[in-house]
């Protein structure tokens, strides 16, 4: 797959009540927003069955209908809801199979472009699920397989199996862990990273201030991140302005240093960038091109030294 340097990231468009839901979302500015980041030029969608428990694979299929484009369409499996809403993690290939019916027909396409186990959950059955979805691979159903949220060890077990297409991790400049093990594995091994979160679940997009995380709705789960909390929301915020300085010198937002910053790391393939309207894709589309010179990476990086040291 030829992906571009970043991508369409589906969860906030699940809407809410579920419980990593990010608050209520108006379908048609969903809809308005994918079919925005198509013509702008993003080749690829990454959704997961759960996020709205379904909804988002729904709103996707109905995004597509409505434009000529033909995005890549990638989705994930392992997370499971009962019918109270609650949450289970299953990676039986019984399950996985019900699973891979449903997004299909949700998503209404015959092949899922790259399926991912969402969650390494449980561990015990980590081999089982990898031997599903390798089965699948080889009845057509989807293209290419990978995995999110994996260790180095975790991905050894399933690389055994089968090889691995991609890693999505949640890697950002204030999740910088994947660079002592994960990323190094990754690129050494021929494994893509498509890295989520990159402006940490909206909080370095420039757009954040500590009113709106006080306003932000009770089914929000950034409510309860420890990054959105204080004393460490004060410090985030003042890396914001350090973004927002880099980014008034190219006319970009913010968010768009943070995406261009993960995009520095020769591991990455692409960034996963969510939006909820047309207005925000537009916003952050010029990290498809922006990049940061080596001087502006340091002049981040030894800012983010200065404040982890604080």
């Amino acid at each position: 797959m030829n992906l571009t340097p970043i991508g369409f990231g589906a969860w906030a468009i699940g809407g809410g009540n579920w419980e990593f839901a990010w608050g209520p979302q108006d379908d048609n500015e969903s809809i308005e927003a994918i079919r925005r980041a198509l013509d702008l030029g993003i080749n690829w969608i990454d959704t997961a069955a759960i996020y709205g428990l379904g909804h988002s694979e729904e709103i996707v299929a109905r995004a597509i209908k409505t434009t000529s484009h033909k995005p890549y369409l990638f989705t994930k499996c392992s997370m499971r809801w009962h019918e109270d809403r609650t949450i289970y993690r299953s990676l039986k290939a019984a399950s996985l199979a019900e699973e891979l019916e449903a997004s299909l027909r949700r998503l209404g396409v015959e092949t899922i472009d790259l399926y991912q186990i969402h969650w390494p959950n449980p561990a015990t059955e980590i081999e089982e699920g990898w031997e599903a979805l390798a089965r699948f691979k080889e009845q057509g159903k989807i293209r290419w397989i990978g995995v999110s949220n994996f260790t180095v060890e975790q991905m050894k077990r399933a690389h055994k199996i089968a090889p691995i297409t991609s890693l999505q991790p949640p890697y950002s400049m204030l999740r910088r862990v994947m660079e002592e093990e994960i990323l190094p594995f990754a690129q050494a091994n021929g494994i893509g990273v498509i890295n989520y979160s990159p402006m940490v679940s909206g909080l370095l997009t420039g757009k954040m201030t500590a009113e709106r995380v006080a306003a932000l709705p009770a089914d929000d789960w950034r409510r309860k991140a420890a990054e959105f909390k204080e004393p460490r929301l004060s410090r985030n915020l003042k890396l914001v302005e350090l973004l927002r300085e880099i980014g008034n010198g190219h006319d970009v937002a913010p968010g768009v240093v943070a995406v261009a910053w993960t995009l520095h790391h020769p591991a990455i393939t692409g960034a996963i960038v969510g939006g909820r309207s047309a207005e925000q894709v537009e916003g952050l589309a010029p990290a498809l091109e922006f990049r940061l010179s080596d001087d502006e990476y340091k002049r981040i990086n030894d800012f983010l030294t200065a404040m982890s040291a604080a």
